[in-house]
């Protein structure tokens, strides 16, 4: 099971409203707790090796879906205002940049029009770097990441005004 499957996974446990999703394989184990606050599932993956490889405890990873402390940076914007607009989230974990590279212009500024398929930005995951094309046309309202920042998966990253 690949990174994408496994964030494809929570994402749709948070919106079943299920409180806790148990996966196991012949060679791991996921455990996807939402303990009530659905936004935030916490994600258990417990990797099994056998014995004759690795006498010792198995290694398990724990890693919450989304932080605590994006979440609100990302709703300071008043809801009503931002209604109109279509939100552009993170579809991985990573660093996000708005250039190409340092000595080159960003991607997108506010104010520019973009269409479907537009790339907007590069998230960088485990050495990759993942271009972030549009999935929407309209015209760029607010950049709310700063360049260089580490972003969450469905973290919000650009707010498009679709008109």
């Amino acid at each position: 099971m690949d990174i994408k499957e496994i964030q494809n996974l929570i994402k749709f446990v948070a919106k079943s409203g299920a409180s806790e999703v148990k996966l196991e394989m012949e060679d791991f184990k996921i455990t996807i707790r939402t303990g009530g606050d659905s936004n935030h599932p916490e994600t258990t993956i417990v990797q099994q090796i056998p014995m004759a490889q690795a006498p010792a405890a198995a290694p398990v990873a724990t890693a919450p879906a989304a932080s605590a402390p994006a979440a609100p940076a990302s709703e300071a914007t008043p809801k009503t205002e931002d209604s109109k607009y279509i939100t552009i989230k993170s579809p991985i974990i990573g660093t996000f940049y708005r250039k190409p590279s340092p000595d080159k212009p960003a991607f997108v500024e506010v104010g520019t029009s973009i269409k479907k398929g537009d790339v907007l930005c590069v998230i960088e995951a485990m050495k990759l770097f993942n271009d972030i094309e549009s999935e929407v046309s309209g015209k760029i309202v607010k950049i709310l990441v700063d360049d260089s920042s580490p972003v969450e998966f469905d973290q919000p990253l650009f707010l498009v005004d679709p008109s």
